[in-house]
């Protein structure tokens, strides 16, 4: 199985923040407030964003978050 990876360059500022190319942006239907799971591939020092949707959908978003950041850290 082929995986298509589509490259491009970005500049982190002072605070460490980046910004997604809009191609990625559009191609992912990341827009403006939208949430990311952000993990990391330790092995391959590579950084993965995830654009979450479905379980997160609605109101308590950032309630669900917590909790779920919560039993990450309690494994």
């Amino acid at each position: 199985m082929e995986v298509e990876i589509i490259g491009m360059e970005t500049i982190a500022n002072s605070k460490g923040q980046i910004s997604i190319p809009s191609k990625i942006r559009t191609q992912l239907g990341i827009k403006d407030k939208s949430f990311l799971q952000i993990d990391m591939d330790v092995e391959k020092m590579h950084i993965i964003l995830t654009p979450l949707r479905g379980k997160y959908k609605g109101k308590g978003l950032m309630k669900a978050l917590m909790a779920e950041k919560k039993r990450e850290r309690m494994l």
